[in-house]
Formats: C-alpha cells, structure tokens, sequence
C-alpha cells in the first residue's frame, strides 16, 4: 500500500501536488518523507508526505488519494499503515492538520485523532479557515 517514492514519481506526485516544486520533491526523496500510496494492483493512487519535527514527531503535510478511488477505505489503509511504520521506528505520537472545513477531519477523527490546537491567518495575505492541528498516541 505504501512505498517509498522514487525519482520515477515526480509526475504523479505533481498531479496530486501542482504546487510541489522539483528541489523540494528531491530533497522529500533524501529523507524517505514520502510515500507512493497504492491499491491492490500497485497502481498509483495517492501521496504522503511528512517531515519530523524536533527529530522526534511526524508531521503528515499532505495525504491525497485522486478523487476516482476516494472514498473507498484508501485513506484508512494509507494512514492506518503509516502509524505502523512510525511506530516500528520508536515514536511515541503522529500529528497532523486539517482546514476546518474539509472532510478529512472526520476520518482523522474516526481513527483516534484528536484536536489539539487550531491557527488563523485572518487579514493576512494567507487568509484560510482555521486550520486544525491534531494528534494521535501510538500505542
């Protein structure tokens, strides 16, 4: 389900990410901060991208399944099988964010995440709903 990317991804990922420029998508590869999500038969239907901070928390950035296999427990897999590997790699907690008004916040939130703070940028030029930040203890 979950893969290491390669150099060979950089257009899939471009089409889940457009924003993504080439030097941070190489230097995500350097560190293994992400994953190819696949389905069953190994095609291409997602990315995960995290970084650490304070070299000892995950942080998930993005997790994108395209819209044709949305909706299809995907997610679930994906997330269900990065907690795994965090935690075959010793640390204690995953953390992540939302926008308040996107969907994902209720799978995250079905899978034992809980909210643990919020950030605004109202009258700036980044202007957003509140992002939620959330954690999940790996036990």
């Amino acid at each position: 389900m979950l893969r290491k990317a390669t150099l060979d991804d950089m257009s899939f990922v471009n089409e889940c990410l457009p924003k993504m420029e080439a030097n941070k998508f190489k230097s995500l590869l350097t560190g293994d901060y992400i994953f190819i999500i696949e389905n069953e038969s190994a095609n291409k239907i997602g990315v995960l991208v995290y970084f650490e901070l304070w070299e000892k928390l995950p942080f998930i950035e993005h997790i994108i399944i395209t819209s044709k296999y949305r909706n299809k427990g995907y997610g679930t897999k994906a997330l269900l099988e990065f907690e795994k590997l965090m935690k075959n790699e010793g640390y204690k907690m995953i953390l992540l964010s939302t926008q308040i008004d996107q969907k994902a916040q209720f799978l995250y939130r079905k899978l034992g995440y809980i909210d643990c703070g919020g950030l605004t940028f109202e009258n700036t030029p980044f202007d957003q709903p509140l992002e939620v930040f959330m954690k999940k203890y790996l036990s």
